[in-house]
């Protein structure tokens, strides 16, 4: 959680709940578990600034959790321009990522398409799903998993487009349920 060290320090600065959700987001996506170290204080009291973290993280699991908890990778992890920084201690060199960037999860015959930054046009476009991918499915249904209402999408041949609705007290990233026809995920 800290930006400077493995353990407590004072006056240290942490990551930002986006970035934590953004980073989970991406190593679950290619299959990985996400550690977070927090250090506590020699008394055994955590930082109020690391305890909000975690706290606006569980919020965004709580809404989202479907795409992360027991699910599993798709045949690509995502799509989008961001490049990822590799190697120890470089996970802050990773630039911001964008309404372009979605990553991917699999679980109960559903897709998961975690879109990385809220579109301004209100639309969703996620290449990978266009008509023209080889071995594409048809698409029978889009929705969110904080909403039981079903999205307005069209399957294209550049990609599948989603209407999303107000972006409301969505934060972070935001989960996309997408079903196929005969209930079979596209291989």
């Amino acid at each position: 959680m800290s930006n400077k060290s493995w353990g407590y320090i004072q006056d240290d600065t942490f990551k930002a709940p986006e970035f934590v959700v953004h980073q989970l987001i991406d190593i679950v996506s290619k299959n990985g578990n996400l550690l977070l170290n927090i250090g506590p204080r020699s008394d055994g009291t955590i930082p109020d600034e690391v305890q909000s973290v975690l706290r606006e993280v569980g919020g965004w699991l709580k809404v989202n959790g479907d795409a992360v908890y027991g699910t599993r990778p798709w045949r690509m992890y995502g799509e989008g321009p961001t490049k990822v920084a590799s190697g120890s201690f470089h996970d802050t060199d990773t630039a911001t990522y964008t309404a372009e960037d979605f990553r991917f999860t699999t679980k109960g015959g559903a897709l998961y398409a975690i879109e990385l930054g809220w579109p301004v046009s209100g639309e969703a476009v996620i290449h990978a799903l266009g008509t023209q991918t080889p071995g594409m499915q048809k698409i029978t249904s889009v929705g969110m998993p904080d909403s039981n209402d079903a999205l307005k999408f069209e399957q294209r041949t550049d990609g599948l487009h989603v209407t999303l609705p107000a972006r409301g007290e969505r934060k972070f990233a935001y989960a996309l349920r997408i079903s196929f026809e005969g209930g079979m995920l596209p291989k």
